[in-house]
């Protein structure tokens, strides 16, 4: 028998060990998140990407009432990128998230479908994006590149 060694370094840093980049990433998310649609869950989650020619984009969570129609806040930042901006790669991306009727920030990483979407990306680029998660008590986790997050990811589609 063999096994696969699929353990991946996750950094755990507080907000002001960021960088200003990645602060302002960070500040965008969750302004943003405030935007959310999302009278089903209550759970507003912000994403903010920055793309490799230094522009900003960001989008919240919208939901539906005809699940799973809604969309992701990751899902949605980065269709827009990739739609309006198709030949530049997605260098970092933040997502925050806070619940109705709380001050502070929950804890938050992307669904599996948003792991999926933002392997994709890196694929399509052959470039691996720098994501933050705001956790709660002013913790950011810093994963660079998904596989981290998913390590038996789908993407041999041409094999």
């Amino acid at each position: 028998m063999k096994y696969l060694d699929s353990s991946q370094q996750i950094e755990v840093l507080e907000l002001h060990e960021l960088s200003a980049e990645e602060n302002q990433l960070i500040l965008r998310a969750q302004e943003i998140s405030k935007n959310s649609y999302s009278p089903y869950s209550n759970f507003h989650v912000g994403a903010a990407v920055k793309l490799e020619n230094g522009e900003f984009l960001q989008s919240s969570n919208q939901e539906n009432v005809s699940f799973p129609t809604g969309v992701c806040a990751e899902r949605l930042v980065l269709g827009y990128a990739g739609a309006n901006f198709p030949d530049l790669a997605p260098k970092m991306m933040a997502v925050v998230a806070q619940r109705d009727g709380e001050e502070t920030w929950a804890g938050v990483s992307p669904c599996g479908i948003c792991r999926q979407t933002i392997n994709e990306v890196e694929n399509r680029f052959g470039k691996e994006i720098t994501m933050l998660f705001l956790q709660p008590n002013s913790k950011v986790y810093r994963v660079k590149g998904i596989s981290a997050l998913l390590p038996l990811k789908f993407d041999d589609l041409k094999g």
